[in-house]
């Protein structure tokens, strides 16, 4: 079986002043069924105009994205490939459509033409997975931040899709709001076996991925496991990126000729270490 997305060597650029500016420059990227993919880098990255491809709101000025083997150029196939692909965007408020919780996880099943009994079923279900149920017949202008960004993903998830693509969903949440959509998304991937794609730039939201992808200058210039990534510190400071604190503290104690692993991801690993210290 092919893999879920095959992003194959893409350019994509825009006029801007009476210049072109590409927004990516020759990525490639191969998702497999049920990977965690976090994509993290600078505003201007390329990461959430790589994001908009992955489910045709962009098609590429030159190479191709095939989603379980469509390919986004192809017209026909669009309406085939958003239902496979689902899209959260950083802000809850654009994707609440209806003045009831439970009436807005139901507008994309309908939309589908999904028979009404099993849209009931559909949004009973999403509203579980996203730990909503008791808020299905409020108003969503009275939830949070948090909350809000957990309808938007319950009425993604009533698509029933392979895959969603995350656009920086935490961006403009408080930490307890990041934290309720990250758990979310790590609950997604774990226990309902869907694909994700993350685009962030909070590096913790990174240390339970399968696989970081950087990007700088709409290039991927580092990929690998979040260990493999993370304990590159300097590489990563040079490109004004952070570390999870916990990393960037131990290669700070490093520094001062306390000998710790490079790749500390949690507060859990760096609290055994320093027990194991003499």
């Amino acid at each position: 079986m092919g893999p879920m997305i095959d992003v194959q060597d893409i350019i994509f650029k825009y006029s801007s002043l009476d210049e072109e500016i590409k927004a990516l420059d020759g990525v490639n990227i191969q998702v497999k069924k049920g990977e965690f993919v976090v994509i993290i880098g600078h505003n201007g990255s390329g990461k959430s105009t790589l994001a908009k491809h992955m489910n045709a709101l962009l098609i590429p000025s030159q190479g191709d994205v095939l989603i379980k083997g469509m390919n986004t150029k192809d017209e026909s196939k669009i309406w085939d490939i958003r239902q496979i692909a689902g899209m959260v965007f950083q802000n809850p408020d654009n994707q609440i459509v209806a003045t009831i919780v439970e009436e807005d996880v139901a507008f994309g099943p309908e939309n589908l033409g999904i028979a009404p009994k099993e849209i009931r079923n559909r949004v009973d279900e999403a509203l579980n997975i996203v730990d909503m149920v008791e808020y299905s017949k409020k108003a969503p202008h009275l939830l949070s931040g948090g909350q809000k960004q957990r309808i938007a993903i319950a009425g993604v998830i009533a698509m029933r899709p392979d895959c969603i693509i995350f656009d920086e969903p935490t961006a403009m949440l408080d930490p307890s709001g990041r934290k309720e959509v990250i758990n979310t998304i790590e609950k997604l991937n774990a226990e309902e076996n869907i694909t994700i794609i993350h685009i962030t730039h909070f590096m913790e939201e990174a240390v339970n991925a399968d696989r970081v992808i950087v990007m700088e200058q709409g290039k991927i210039i580092l990929e690998g496991s979040p260990r493999e990534v993370f304990s590159q510190v300097e590489t990563l400071k040079e490109l004004g990126l952070d570390v999870p604190q916990v990393t960037d503290l131990a290669y700070e104690l490093n520094k001062e000729g306390i000998d710790l692993p490079k790749d500390i991801l949690t507060v859990d690993e760096m609290v055994m270490e320093l027990c194991q210290l003499k």
